[in-house]
């Protein structure tokens, strides 16, 4: 998971918002400040271009090995059409009747069940925390599509009023980290049902308006018990 805020981003000015809400995989690259080497080289695998010249290795290879063959080689567009289509359409991804069967409808409605209801959580604690009453925060999920590699999911929290996306500190970040996602809901289980469902991007609204007065003390003693 990719928590995305100023601080969790190197390139800043890629996290401008002008409409919400706002997408970034396949729009925009983030590299991570945090999150160790594991995101960064999965972060950087989404990139098409680097994929592609991955699937066209084995084609360098033969080149190099025989040599007599290699402006052969090099004129094969098809073949390398046909090698780039089998890796992303194929290898990496699911088939459109392999989506279908990744759940069942039941486990999809319990699932997008599930991430409302902790998304609004998250919302609250969030809002209560910075004394929000007004406007609409936004909790959204993108996740990649490649399947049969580690899952990628950008989280952020988006807001109205701007629009902008929140920067996030520390105790908010471990808060989404520590209840976003967790079984039966999985980064990896979300995907199947964003797959099987044909969702690209899961937006979950709130108005602050709504945090009860309980939920606001609540946070309130929390943020002094905190030393904040």
């Amino acid at each position: 998971m990719f928590i995305l805020s100023p601080d969790t981003v190197a390139n800043r000015t890629a996290l401008d918002i002008r409409w919400l809400p706002r997408r970034f995989l396949g729009r925009t690259f983030l590299w991570p400040r945090q999150g160790g080497w594991r995101l960064c080289l999965r972060v950087v695998f989404e990139t098409e271009v680097l994929r592609y010249s991955l699937s066209l290795l084995p084609f360098v290879i033969a080149a190099l090995v025989w040599q007599d063959y290699a402006i052969i080689i090099a004129k094969a567009p098809i073949l390398m059409l046909i090698a780039i289509y089998l890796v992303e359409a194929r290898l990496l991804r699911a088939t459109p009747a392999q989506r279908a069967a990744l759940v069942s409808e039941a486990q999809a409605d319990s699932g997008l069940d599930m991430l409302r209801a902790r998304a609004r959580a998250i919302l609250t604690k969030i809002a209560a925390r910075r004394g929000l009453d007004s406007g609409c925060l936004h909790l959204v999920v993108e996740q990649s599509d490649l399947l049969r590699v580690a899952p990628l999911s950008l989280v952020s929290v988006q807001s109205e009023e701007g629009p902008e996306l929140l920067a996030l500190d520390a105790q908010e970040r471990a808060l989404i980290e520590d209840t976003l996602f967790v079984p039966p809901l999985t980064e990896r289980a979300l995907q199947r049902i964003g797959l099987a469902r044909k969702i690209e991007i899961h937006d979950v609204s709130f108005a602050p308006a709504q945090i009860s007065a309980h939920a606001r003390m609540a946070a309130l003693m929390a943020a002094r018990s905190a030393g904040e």
